[in-house]
């Protein structure tokens, strides 16, 4: 069956959260194939990503990358990616890929 997936990037600098970026596919297949299409496609996608803006509090400081991962723990960390959802119209549990750029450095699993 054909769905909308994501590669989605966290450009993290300096411990923090500072950026997502985004990149969707209309695949089918299975679920197994459809995340190798993503992670064999990470480093190439990162560049043409289209941006989108990170949580920041009241103050206007980003999230701590220790933040996000206890959000991700908790299965939480979805919550932050709604506009790049309703931005690419993914269905309600959409199949992503998400990607640690640290400092630069994008930190590919392949």
């Amino acid at each position: 069956m054909n769905e909308c997936i994501l590669n989605i990037y966290l450009i993290i600098n300096n411990n923090f959260v500072e950026e997502f970026r985004a990149v969707s596919y209309v695949k089918g297949g299975n679920d197994d194939e459809k995340i190798k299409h993503l992670k064999n496609r990470v480093n190439e996608d990162f560049e043409k990503a289209i941006k989108f803006d990170a949580p920041q509090d009241k103050k206007g400081n980003f999230m701590t990358y220790n933040k996000f991962s206890k959000l991700e723990k908790r299965g939480r960390h979805f919550e932050l990616f709604e506009d790049i959802f309703s931005s690419f119209d993914v269905p309600e549990h959409p199949l992503v890929c998400v990607t640690p750029v640290v400092d630069g450095k994008i930190l590919n699993e392949t």
